[in-house]
């Protein structure tokens, strides 16, 4: 077994929407990102890459490449399985964390579930998804961005 951790951050900014975990939620701003700015699903990522051994989302997908220009983050998730499974591991499961004041999560957490399972090809009980506020504290608590953490156990296909 493999553990990885991952963490991810970004800030509002104009918009209608927020997208976390694979789902749009409406909100009256939206989060500054080179791609689709999901930190759950980036943080999802990096706990994978890491537990694998290799190196971070920001490595195989640069926001200096077009290519990745508003790019759907659940895209990105299959590439990392895939980055995952050749390097010789599965996933055992997923246990996450997005932390933000506003908007709430709780309504759309089981859609999370199933879209980032669905992504990596994994049995929705394999991924835990929980939301917490920080009571008004730091930058999250002020309302200037959403930020998420992961851990993941891999385990060997061998």
């Amino acid at each position: 077994m493999r553990i990885g951790h991952g963490y991810d951050v970004h800030r509002f900014c104009e918009g209608e929407y927020v997208t976390i975990g694979g789902v749009q939620i409406p909100f009256n701003k939206g989060l500054l990102a080179h791609s689709d700015g999901d930190v759950l699903a980036h943080a999802i990522a990096d706990s994978l890459l890491g537990a694998a051994g290799q190196r971070d989302i920001g490595y195989f997908f640069p926001d200096t490449d077009e290519k990745f220009k508003n790019a759907n983050s659940m895209n990105l998730l299959s590439e990392v399985k895939r980055i995952i499974n050749s390097c010789g591991y599965e996933i055992e499961n997923i246990d996450s964390t997005i932390v933000a004041q506003a908007p709430k999560m709780a309504n759309h957490i089981l859609f999370m579930r199933e879209r980032i399972a669905l992504a990596l090809g994994i049995c929705v009980d394999c991924v835990n998804v929980k939301a917490t506020t920080e009571e008004r504290l730091g930058f999250t608590g002020r309302g200037e961005g959403i930020s998420a953490h992961s851990v993941c156990l891999l385990k060997n296909k061998a």
